[in-house]
């Protein structure tokens, strides 16, 4: 298995020591089933213990995302949730167990009005700033790690929100995001997943945004940052660090914002590029031909 450094970026991925690692959740740590495998969680908790700056960056809620915290031993620093709005301080001596230290909230009327008008048959769901799931019929999902509650469209529009969730099943993702496109949603940020979802946040606020919070706080180097992902919402996480690693299995576009590509998350690539890490803070690579160059 390999790490495999697009063309001009050898010297980078080779040369700077690491100390701030920022972890994806879904594709990355856990397969599309949710499962960890044993090698990822042996590796990631080895570099939580190895005094590194582990930072879980996440499009999952803060209820979803405390089992990952817990699965790889963290009991102290940063996660980001709910895509860069909403950032935990995790510290096992408080009573939770964390303590939330940022939550960016927004107004979603005007997304959610426009949004409708052309996905009329889309599922609607809005994370509110009380960390309740509110849902226009039963719409529920993983990443949520709290039950929906059904209101109408109207009672939607009155909350205040840390998330939207808008999922389609008339569509593929490529059809969907020309349709989200088109609309020109703005004062609000979104990226479209895998599937026909969209996850929308507050002007400005991505997993990057959070982080360079958390970095300029931490007082960490910019080169001393790694990034690792597979989704459409982590493509600016992937830019913002000085090495950003994009998953085997990752969308091109993902791949073109990396300066690395791993193995895909069901051939443990994080465990990779972690292994790497442990061995002599440096992450290897083998360059890429210019024939498999993906800019």
């Amino acid at each position: 298995m390999t790490i495999t450094a697009k063309s001009g970026n050898e010297d980078l991925l080779t040369t700077n020591e690491i100390q701030l690692v920022a972890l994806d959740v879904d594709g990355t740590l856990v397969d599309h089933d949710g499962r960890m495998s044993d090698g990822v969680r042996e590796t990631a908790s080895a570099v939580v213990k190895s005094g590194r700056d582990v930072i879980i960056a996440t499009g999952r809620s803060l209820g979803a995302t405390l089992p990952i915290i817990q699965m790889i031993g963290m009991t102290r620093g940063y996660c980001v949730c709910s895509n860069g709005a909403i950032t935990l301080r995790i510290d096992t001596s408080l009573p939770d167990g964390y303590e939330v230290v940022s939550r960016v909230v927004f107004d979603p009327a005007p997304a959610l009005r426009a949004l409708r008008e052309r996905l009329p048959t889309a599922k609607y769901a809005l994370e509110n700033d009380k960390g309740e799931f509110l849902a226009t019929e039963r719409f529920q999902d993983a990443s949520f790690g709290a039950a929906t509650n059904v209101v109408d469209f109207e009672q939607m529009m009155e909350a205040t929100a840390v998330r939207v969730v808008v999922f389609s099943t008339d569509s593929s993702a490529e059809e969907f995001g020309e349709v989200v496109g088109s609309i020109g949603l703005h004062g609000v940020t979104y990226s479209v997943g895998w599937t026909a979802w969209l996850d929308i946040a507050a002007a400005g606020v991505t997993k990057a945004s959070a982080l360079e919070e958390l970095r300029r706080h931490l007082e960490v180097d910019p080169s001393r940052t790694l990034a690792i992902g597979d989704g459409r919402n982590d493509i600016e996480m992937l830019g913002w660090a000085a090495q950003g690693v994009a998953m085997g299995q990752a969308p091109q576009e993902v791949m073109d914002a990396a300066n690395a590509v791993t193995e895909t998350v069901y051939d443990d690539g994080a465990a990779l590029v972690l292994q790497s890490l442990l061995k002599d803070g440096r992450v290897e690579t083998d360059t890429a031909d210019s024939s498999d160059d993906n800019d």
